[in-house]
């Protein structure tokens, strides 16, 4: 029979993989890049078939807003035309602003180029490019979990803020102006050289379409 030290030692080791599951939203290996640290690089080609490397913009508050234009969640904020205006607001700021598309072929939101060009142009969106990711090493090197979530990098290429875009977690276009705008105050905080007040929030949306 097993000794009870060997027993516990099992025990905590199946509870440590646990957490590290839940805490990542999608593998025990893979853990939350951290706020204050520096962001995870990455290597990308947007839709236009332009590589980008997040070093690219070091000196650059960058911006990454993971998004699936079929979700209800991202809909919400385009059709409102909260999203443009983020953007917008963004764009004058002089900040970089990458939209994410980690949707894997065959899933939901998955597009190729030029129907993401088509799509920028019809919501008359403005990012500075949309990064297709259908393998999904982006999104999952920065635990993105839902459509959206945002980011905020600072000018030295540090993570100051991952979490919601608001915050009330609904689908519905006339809760936008009850909530708190958590990635507004984030980013404008950054933009002004200040603190994140709260620098990881809770992302709601529908859950990234990752390639299985």
């Amino acid at each position: 029979m097993d000794s009870f030290p060997r027993r516990a030692m099992l025990h905590a080791t199946v509870l440590t993989a646990l957490a590290g599951g839940l805490m990542s939203g999608i593998a025990p290996a893979l853990a939350a890049p951290a706020v204050g640290q520096a962001a995870p690089s990455f290597v990308a080609v947007d839709s236009k078939g332009q590589q980008h490397k997040l070093a690219d913009f070091k000196g650059k508050v960058v911006v990454l807003e993971w998004t699936n234009h079929e979700c209800p969640y991202v809909q919400k904020h385009y059709k409102s035309s909260n999203m443009q205006n983020l953007q917008k607001q963004a764009k004058q700021a002089g900040v970089v602003w990458l939209s994410v598309i980690s949707s894997a072929p065959g899933e939901q939101g998955h597009v190729a180029g030029a129907k993401a060009d088509e799509l920028t142009a019809g919501r008359q969106a403005l990012p500075t490019a949309v990064l297709l990711d259908p393998q999904g090493g982006i999104g999952k090197s920065y635990d993105a979990r839902t459509t959206p979530h945002m980011y905020v990098i600072d000018a030295k290429g540090i993570l100051r803020y991952a979490g919601g875009i608001d915050s009330i977690a609904s689908n519905k276009p006339a809760d936008i102006e009850k909530a708190d705008p958590l990635f507004k105050t984030a980013l404008e905080s950054v933009l002004k050289g200040e603190n994140v007040a709260q620098p990881v929030t809770r992302p709601y949306g529908c859950s990234v379409k990752y390639k299985s």
